[in-house]
């Protein structure tokens, strides 16, 4: 059996009344969430729903998000998971771009998925109490519907950064591998409990924390909306032991009191999403009392690809690739480059997506002869381990010189005022580019933008130091916390200096 929610089943069988999910004062065994699955698989089946058709999930952390994602795994149909906040047009174009047949939401989320299911023809199932009372009282469907390895398990939606949403077809091995694969490297067991604080909607939470620990019989304690000082107060409640995040959230956990906080039930602390500012990752590690392994991933990568071992990491390092993973950097000639060079990443192994949903010639430009190009780029030392220096489509080129921003937020990082910095590039007339950036201040710290430009100017050679700096209140940031930066808003005054 491979399908991927045979995990549950298998797990339920060793583990059935250990907790699988927890939240608030509610918790379901691996056995009743199983169970539960089943019985709504069989929901499903009677609405139509067969192997190979594509269903939305547009729910928060909620107990209802596990139920329905292995339901649908179940009957053998495809999960399309989908950020409840999206508004209708976006909710659109993803059921339209993916045929869903039907989308499971939560009521608050219902009015614009309703909006957008009318425009498409897709039938909308409100996910509420009155949906687990009904699925409560059906007769569970038989074990899972077989499907094989290279079958579609889930169809995660690209951010859109450098365009519409795309796709990714995540395979049921795909998604197995990646789970048991990470869930080895941290050394998740049945007596684990993981904080989900990361959206099961998104790659991240979905393998790492939902999959992964279902597969081990851990135990996950839901966070539907994050908060710094709830989530330490749980973490202390749940005596949790496995925390994952996006440094975005460490950054206000430990603004939000860490070191004063009970985390001792804590023994490791993993982040990924987008790179991990070393002075955050030292204070994670002295506030919260427990070491921090850094990986990389992308959606189309399952998404783990690289990561740090307990015993065997390098700070500021994403670590090794994975067992069955393979890794290059290459230039922009596709010539791999040797160590110590700056490079795209590219990707080959049992992570790699089947393919963009529909979008053959994009499939092709991404993957090359089972190579995933990522647009990352980072550079690979003596021993192996690799160090992400930015994304390909953020490098600044100034005056023909290549400046990675990641370098310049790292020294911002290390000013005492500043909470978190994004750095950009914005035109320059004669240039090309200028560097740029937008910082937010720590509370109750005052500095002003003359300040933390001379603090930079100090610390890197002339051509890279950002002339361009500014304070704002907050940094835009998707579902999982990771800044976007290409929804800062450049200053009036700095984008006339283009033209």
């Amino acid at each position: 059996m491979t399908n991927l929610a045979s995990i549950l089943t298998a797990s339920a069988a060793r583990h059935g009344r250990r907790a699988a999910v927890r939240l608030d004062a509610t918790a379901l065994s691996h056995a009743e969430l199983d169970d539960l699955s089943a019985r709504a698989a069989g929901l499903l089946r009677a609405r139509g729903v067969g192997p190979g058709d594509r269903v939305g999930l547009m729910l928060h952390n909620v107990l209802e998000f596990p139920v329905l994602y292995y339901a649908v795994l179940r009957a053998g149909a495809v999960v399309v998971p989908m950020n409840p906040l999206l508004k209708a047009p976006e909710v659109e174009h993803q059921l339209r771009d993916s045929g869903a047949r039907l989308v499971l939401v939560s009521p608050h989320a219902a009015p614009e998925a309703r909006l957008a299911a009318a425009a498409v023809g897709t039938e909308v199932v409100e996910a509420d109490d009155d949906l687990l009372r009904t699925v409560r009282a059906l007769v569970p469907e038989p074990g899972p519907v077989a499907r094989s390895d290279d079958d579609t398990a889930v169809i995660l939606y690209t951010s859109g950064t450098t365009g519409t949403p795309k796709g990714a077809q995540l395979t049921h091995a795909n998604l197995r591998l990646n789970a048991l694969g990470f869930g080895g490297l941290v050394e998740l067991t049945e007596h684990d409990v993981v904080m989900g604080c990361l959206p099961l909607f998104h790659a991240f939470g979905q393998s790492n924390v939902l999959n992964a620990s279902i597969a081990v019989g851990a135990s996950v304690s839901l966070v539907p909306r994050f908060d710094a000082g709830a989530v330490l107060e749980l973490v202390a409640q749940d005596r949790a032991t496995v925390f994952a995040g996006v440094p975005t959230m460490y950054v206000t956990m430990l603004e939000a009191g860490a070191a004063a906080s009970d985390t001792s039930s804590l023994r490791v602390c993993v982040s990924g999403g987008a790179s991990l500012p070393l002075e955050v990752l030292c204070g994670v590690e002295q506030d919260l009392g427990t070491p921090v392994l850094e990986g990389y991933g992308l959606s189309e990568t399952s998404p783990t690809a690289t990561f740090n071992r307990p015993g065997r990491s390098r700070v500021g390092s994403i670590g090794v690739p994975l067992d069955g993973v393979e890794l290059k950097l290459v230039d922009r000639h596709g010539v791999e480059v040797g160590p110590g060079e700056v490079g795209e990443i590219a990707i080959r192994g049992h992570n790699v997506m089947k393919g963009y949903w529909d979008r053959p010639g994009a499939t092709a430009a991404a993957i090359v002869d089972g190579w995933f190009y990522s647009g990352d780029l980072a550079r690979c030392d003596e021993d192996g381990f690799y160090y992400v220096v930015d994304r390909k489509k953020d490098l600044v080129i100034r005056g023909g010189f290549n400046i990675y921003p990641r370098e310049i937020e790292e020294v911002l990082y290390a000013h005492p005022a500043v909470l978190e910095a994004a750095v950009i590039g914005v035109p320059h007339p004669t240039l090309g580019e200028e560097v740029a950036a937008a910082v937010t201040l720590r509370p109750g710290r005052h500095a002003t933008a003359e300040e933390l430009r001379e603090h930079v100017r100090a610390r890197v050679a002339a051509y890279k130091y950002a002339r361009h700096v500014w304070v704002v209140d907050a940094l835009p940031k998707g579902p999982t916390g990771k800044i976007l930066k290409r929804e800062i808003d450049v200053p009036q005054a700095v984008t006339a200096l283009a033209g």
